[in-house]
């Protein structure tokens, strides 16, 4: 059974939580005919809740534009969800512009004593391993979402690589945070082509009141890797897999090549400079495999397993004991 103080703090988290809710659906929701609804209401309005409803068949109730309250009361799964977030982005180096320290403290200043003691052992003895190698400030990270979330282009100078900045115009579909930096999935005007943004490389840049159209479904980390998979390198990679497909995407990362299911297997596509680093791979995914290209990789294939049966094969040597100065 609710009871009525109960009731009444449901329904302030109900208007919080949605723009417009009418009395029916308030009513279903606590299990109290409308009427009950209708004495909350004023209830609220009573001790300074600024609650507006619409009048008419079709009317709604909901908080007045701009009103914020302050949290009600978090779970300890809550707390943990909130602790554990504002951990990850200190780690990710975003720490003084989005006032995580300061979150983080008003947090524990209104926990109750055992609340507040689970919090400071969370943050004492957890470490989150999230690769951070160049870090984009909060600023930018913020503009280049709201951009992909209101469809509005954004303008930048860009510093790719080696090359000298250029000026170009982009539509933003989505951001992914991958392998320690921060991508952008956009549309570039300037190239007329699908491109992938690193933001540490953005020089300067703002939103423009143009707008555009993002393609439907499109799935930024699944383009993003992709992208990276199939970056030219020195050698182009096909090897066939004797694993299902299942098998294979649980074994081969997704930024490290492409697989397409064939009638005998897996085809796996990607580019390297490095064959030795290819090889060293391959023999990690524990599989049959036929090397299709590039020939060269065979050798390099059977030049490893030389060496891994020299290492077997190499007799022990006694251990000299080694007397400390």
């Amino acid at each position: 059974m609710y009871s009525p103080t109960t009731r009444l703090l449901t329904v302030l988290e109900l208007l919080q939580s949605n723009a417009r809710i009418t009395g029916p659906e308030l009513a279903a929701r606590l299990e109290v005919p409308v009427r009950s609804v209708r004495r909350y209401i004023t209830m609220l309005r009573d001790i300074g809740i600024p609650v507006d409803s619409d009048p008419g068949r079709y009317g709604a109730y909901h908080l007045r534009r701009g009103f914020r309250l302050p949290p009600l009361m978090f779970t300890n799964p809550e707390i943990l969800a909130i602790i554990l977030g504002l951990m990850a982005v200190r780690r990710l180096g975003l720490t003084a512009s989005l006032g995580v320290e300061s979150a983080a403290a008003k947090i524990e200043r209104v926990l109750p004593d055992e609340l507040r003691t689970q919090t400071q052992a969370i943050q004492g003895v957890l470490t989150l391993d999230i690769p951070t190698y160049q870090t984009s400030s909060a600023e930018l990270i913020a503009q280049f979402s709201l951009a992909a979330h209101q469809n509005n282009q954004v303008w930048m100078q860009y510093r790719g690589g080696r090359d000298d900045a250029t000026e170009r115009t982009i539509d933003v579909y989505g951001l992914v945070y991958h392998a320690g930096y921060w991508y952008a999935a956009a549309y570039c005007h300037l190239r007329q082509d699908l491109r992938t943004f690193r933001l540490d490389r953005v020089v300067q840049s703002r939103l423009l009141a143009t707008t555009f159209r993002a393609p439907e479904n499109f799935d930024a980390l699944d383009y993003l890797l992709s992208a990276i998979a199939s970056r030219p390198g020195v050698w182009q990679i096909e090897v066939l897999l004797k694993l299902s497909m299942k098998e294979a995407r649980a074994r081969v990362p997704g930024d490290v090549a492409s697989l397409d299911q064939v009638t005998d297997g897996v085809m796996l596509r990607t580019y390297t400079d490095n064959l030795n680093w290819m090889a060293h791979f391959l023999v990690g995914l524990r599989c049959p495999l036929i090397i299709y290209q590039p020939p060269k990789l065979r050798d390099t294939l059977r030049d490893l397993a030389q060496s891994i049966l020299d290492m077997a094969e190499a007799p022990a040597q006694p251990l000299r004991q080694v007397t400390p100065t």
